[in-house]
């Protein structure tokens, strides 16, 4: 049995002439699991603008003077608990937990707690709570989503709500980007969570099904996404009457509690919430079984070879910012003549189609260096909105085999899928949810419409001082690189470190190249050259340090400034191609000025970006055109491309998204109806 996410979101469509595609999952195990949790149905239709005029409403309570007027409170309780010895913090502590087991607290009692919370925590761990760390815990605690920004302390701010929901007892997940922050603040606060009397543990991908359920026992879990949605997945198919023990039609409890890794779903806070909530949902987890038919190795073979004998707009047409591929009636034509004596799937009109239709998405939307990259002789997926590796991630529909026959490589065969799940319908599955992110609020409307969760947005504790230099220009490739590295060059001639931001590994690697050629010492950091990671990026702080790095480097862990760095300026960050949802460019550029340190921050971008051609390209080409003229409205049409771009790119990923919540909720009631006439 493997794990992998699908990534492949075309695959996301309602079904067609009755056909029913959904993998094969016990009917038994899926009602089980949500007889545990029912999942609310994202509103359509009159609904769906009444919940939007609700949630209009909501964002009408001024909540973030509330939880700054509580958190004014909790400093000044504060003060009066200072000199208490550390076993009288810890008697208060247990006493005041009580209250929250027996869920009999008032405001009142949550503001002390929070104050012993803050003042444990100061003993403790050495790192006392300021006022926006604590308005951000008691939004947390109340279910809230919360936007802070870059460096303002997420990790500590989860642990005031981890406590006051992990006192209940029901168990509460903190979920992380990657395997080492889940392991990192699970350890740097294990003896805070301790001092208060509860236990903590964290999911990394290598354990055992046993070290998992120790894990997911102790009061606060901290895990990954992919982790604890896999996870949930495993417990379903092992909730299946097929998997019970000694071949029984059925489980006892017992038997299915000894089974299942996790208890409830009871809590959740999710750091970088925008990223998982938003960008990831659209990605599904998959549990795969068995290997498929070996002979399907050939079929994949012989769609590249067709699809390369295809030309564009006689035999298909591309549509570049849907990813979609269109057969004319010349082309199908065609593969009805070239599919003539073979065997297997070719046998098929229709299934010979869409297998073409893949080999040409590849051929046409998928890039070595951007969208996957070749490591061990195999094909590894690079997540485009983090920049990380997916090793055991796969393109669905047989797209991911072609990309392999297409490189030279082995071809993997397709798996059965044994169970699959999207995250945004796994963590409507949680009973409250949480979470946190320093860029939320261009999406705080859909976060509402589909998790129904209101958005605070808090200030910095110290004001931020960046300098924002805005958009240059230029008409083509070379000239904008030309002007990154002179820019790199200036600046690095300051004595300033440089984070430079770009979408691909290819990018990343192109431009490392010139700085080398150039003589400037640099790091790399993308989904290639991931292994220190956390070392390069805590070094990126310090002076006249150049860090080339994709998106990988704009989450998690914060770059701090040296003496010398700050007396230079600051970290001056580069981004050198706009991204496609606005607020990834400024979470790239929060990366500077974080807790009033001085910085700046700058974006190139050319009329030849992706992002602009797929979305704007008339606009672009009048822009470049003018250029060459000298005329001044280049600049503003220029401008203009790029903000039309990024909207035109947001609603087609909402669009998307949309669809995958339609396939969810297709999936289930297809699912409950077949378990309805067992």
């Amino acid at each position: 049995m493997t794990i992998g996410l699908d990534a492949n979101t075309q695959a996301f469509q309602e079904p067609q002439d009755g056909k029913i595609t959904a993998p094969a999952i016990p009917s038994d195990a899926w009602r089980m699991r949500h007889q545990q949790r029912k999942v609310h149905e994202i509103p359509t239709g009159l609904d769906a603008a009444w919940h939007y005029a609700a949630g209009v409403f909501t964002q009408w309570i001024p909540r973030r003077k509330i939880y700054l007027r509580h958190a004014a409170a909790v400093q000044v309780a504060k003060g009066k608990i200072k000199n208490l010895t550390d076993d009288r913090l810890r008697e208060q502590l247990t006493e005041i937990s009580i209250l929250f087991r027996r869920r009999r607290e008032q405001l009142a009692d949550r503001i002390r707690a929070a104050a012993l919370i803050c003042e444990a925590s100061k003993r403790i761990v050495g790192q006392d709570p300021y006022k926006v760390q604590i308005a951000g815990g008691l939004a947390l605690a109340d279910g809230c989503l919360l936007e802070m920004a870059t460096g303002e302390g997420k990790s500590l701010t989860a642990t005031i709500p981890a406590i006051l929901v992990g006192w209940q007892g029901r168990g509460i997940h903190i979920i992380t980007v990657n395997d080492y922050l889940a392991a990192r603040d699970a350890q740097q606060f294990a003896a805070l969570y301790k001092f208060c009397g509860l236990s903590v543990d964290y999911v990394a991908q290598e354990m055992d099904p046993m070290r998992r359920k120790k894990a997911y026992l102790a009061h606060i879990t901290y895990c990954t996404n992919k982790e604890v949605c896999a996870d949930y997945l495993r417990d379903r198919l092992s909730a299946a009457p097929d998997n019970a023990p000694n071949g029984a039609a059925q489980s006892s409890a017992d038997q299915l509690r000894q089974r299942q890794t996790q208890r409830e779903l009871y809590f959740a806070i999710v750091d970088e919430a925008d990223s998982i909530l938003i960008d990831e949902a659209v990605t599904p987890l998959i549990i795969s079984g068995a290997e498929g038919n070996a002979e399907e190795i050939e079929c994949y073979r012989q769609a590249h070879q067709i699809a390369d004998q295809l030309m564009e707009k006689r035999d298909f047409s591309a549509v570049a910012r849907r990813r979609l591929i269109e057969l004319t009636a010349r082309g199908k034509e065609k593969i009805s003549e070239l599919r003539q004596g073979r065997a297997g799937v070719w046998v098929s009109q229709r299934r010979a189609e869409e297998l073409i239709v893949q080999a040409v998405t590849a051929r046409y939307f998928y890039t070595l260096g951007k969208q996957y990259v070749i490591q061990e002789n195999k094909v590894v997926i690079v997540d485009e909105f983090t920049g990380r590796l997916m090793p055991d991630r796969q393109w669905r529909d047989g797209l991911h085999q072609i990309v392999e026959a297409r490189e030279g490589v082995e071809v993997r065969t397709a798996k059965e899928t044994l169970a699959r799940l999207s995250f945004q319908r796994f963590f409507m599955l949680y009973k409250s949810l949480a979470g946190m992110s320093g860029t939320m609020a261009e999406v705080r409307r859909e976060l509402w419409h589909i998790y129904r969760r209101p958005l605070v947005i808090l200030p910095t504790h110290r004001p931020c001082i960046r300098r924002k230099l805005g958009l240059r220009i230029f008409a083509g490739e070379e000239d904008k690189l030309a002007a990154v590295v002179a820019e790199i060059g200036r600046v690095h001639s300051l004595g300033r470190p440089l984070l430079i931001g770009t979408r691909s590994v290819d990018a990343s690697e192109k431009l490392s190249q010139r700085l080398t050629a150039l003589g400037l010492p640099h790091h790399v950091l993308n989904a290639v050259r991931h292994a220190q990671e956390a070392q390069i990026i805590a070094a990126a702080g310090k002076a006249g340090c150049i860090t080339v790095a994709t998106n990988m480097a704009g989450r998690g862990t914060d770059i701090r400034l040296d003496a010398e760095a700050q007396k230079a300026g600051g970290l001056h960050v580069v981004a050198t191609e706009c991204h496609e949802a606005g607020r990834v460019d400024r979470q790239l550029a929060g990366r500077a000025g974080r807790q009033g340190d001085p910085g700046s921050s700058i974006i190139f971008v050319s009329m030849t970006d992706q992002l602009v051609q797929t979305y704007a390209a008339i606009l672009a080409r009048l822009s470049a055109r003018m250029g060459k003229k000298g005329n001044l409205l280049s600049g503003l049409l220029g401008h203009l491309a790029v903000y039309w771009s990024q909207v035109r790119a947001s609603w087609a990923s909402h669009v998307q998204r949309k669809a995958v919540a339609r396939a969810d909720r297709w999936l289930d009631e297809s699912l409950s109806f077949a378990s309805e006439n067992q």
